[in-house]
């Protein structure tokens, strides 16, 4: 008698485990896989100026919107579902979007959270910790004194053709696209400036 007891209580007891471990209201985390530098394999990549450059000259040829923004950021929380709406809305046309934390590491369960809930679609890098943050912004735009969120609107030549700083509504957002969808690469301006005589 005493035996089946005790398989009894030893089941009820791996049940019990069970339920707890699995019944946790936490939500999951985006990736278990350690990666270097105690990231996860799924967190932004970690880029600084020279990183965020040769990012921005991988989508030469294409039209580009980069995002900056941080989980601390009330505006950039809010602008980031427009910005993934219209990601989704323009990729058909060839719009690349790109989007820039600049959370610190002590925020990076924030960032996986914010990223996990608002399913970007596109990749996310964050800037390097340690970095010099206004040779950051000076390096990105010289115009930008660090407000947030700032988007910036790259042509096909790579340039920068407008830049937003702080929240902005879906009309000016589609207006930059708009710009920067139908704006020549540095090729064709060439031959243009060669066929007018210039």
């Amino acid at each position: 008698m005493q035996m089946p007891r005790r398989r009894w209580l030893s089941v009820a007891m791996i049940g019990l485990v069970f339920l707890v471990t699995f019944s946790s209201t936490r939500p999951p985390a985006v990736s278990a896989k350690p990666a270097l530098n105690g990231q996860t394999a799924g967190d932004p990549i970690v880029i600084d100026l020279d990183g965020y450059k040769e990012m921005v000259a991988k989508y030469q040829g294409k039209p580009l919107l980069v995002n900056f923004w941080a989980t601390w950021c009330a505006p950039c929380r809010n602008e980031f579902p427009l910005i993934v709406s219209l990601a989704k809305e323009y990729a058909p046309q060839g719009l690349q979007v790109v989007g820039v934390s600049l959370d610190e590491d002590s925020d990076i369960g924030l960032v996986r959270r914010f990223l996990d809930q608002a399913r970007p679609g596109f990749p996310n890098y964050r800037q390097k910790p340690g970095t010099d943050v206004d040779a950051f912004y000076r390096g990105v735009n010289p115009d930008w004194k660090g407000t947030m969120p700032q988007t910036d609107f790259y042509g096909r030549d790579g340039h920068l053709a407008r830049y937003f700083v702080g929240e902005r509504n879906r009309d000016a957002f589609v207006q930059a696209i708009r710009l920067i969808m139908v704006s020549p690469n540095a090729e064709n301006r060439s031959k243009e400036r060669s066929s007018s005589g210039n």
